[in-house]
């Protein structure tokens, strides 16, 4: 009787532990958010940043050195209903981030922001830069016509780092930060 009182509460134990939620497994992943579509007197505008996309493995790679990229796709339909939407934009676009040990500096590269170089000491403002996209032009907006509904789509992801060969091996840790967003869609009439 003792052992199979045992043997059910070991049996529970094992259940509990199996069922449990682990803390590695509440990782949060990379998303978009703060979306804003808006527009000047001649251009369709979409603001948005990405949340969640540094990790510690990453912040480490960028402080050694290693050139980090995150593109941006952003694309606009004209929606059809019954028939395919009808592509207006298809945007791919390239934020850049190196660290100068020697400067102690961060040199981004933002392209809509007249691909302007930006030079920056402090990392957590040079990442709040790398992963926000401000005023970037989709469209002019004599593309688009009055009363028809358009759908916007964002996506964003980490550039895969092309590695000297035999790099490869020291930094094996860098397939743990590879990110990609799931696609967001705005959807608005004109």
């Amino acid at each position: 009787m003792m052992l199979k009182k045992s043997i059910l509460c070991a049996l529970g134990i094992v259940l509990l532990v199996c069922i449990s939620p682990k803390p590695s497994s509440a990782k949060k992943e990379a998303h978009l958010s703060d979306i804003i579509v808006t527009n000047t007197r001649d251009h369709l505008l979409v603001y948005f940043k990405v949340e969640e996309c540094f990790t510690e493995e990453m912040n480490k790679a960028i402080m050694n050195g290693i050139e980090t990229k995150f593109t941006f796709i952003v694309k606009l339909y004209e929606v059809k209903p019954k028939r395919f939407d009808t592509k207006i934009a298809d945007i791919r676009l390239t934020h850049t981030i190196a660290y100068n040990a020697l400067k102690n500096e961060f040199s981004l590269f933002l392209p809509e922001q007249n691909d302007k170089k930006i030079l920056i000491k402090d990392f957590e403002e040079a990442k709040k830069l790398m992963a926000e996209v401000v005023a970037l032009t989709v469209t002019s907006l004599a593309n688009l016509r009055r009363g028809l509904q358009y759908q916007l789509r964002l996506k964003a992801e980490l550039d895969k780092i092309e590695l000297p060969f035999y790099l490869n091996y020291v930094f094996f840790f860098l397939s743990l930060w590879d990110f990609e967003t799931d696609w967001y869609s705005v959807s608005f009439r004109y």
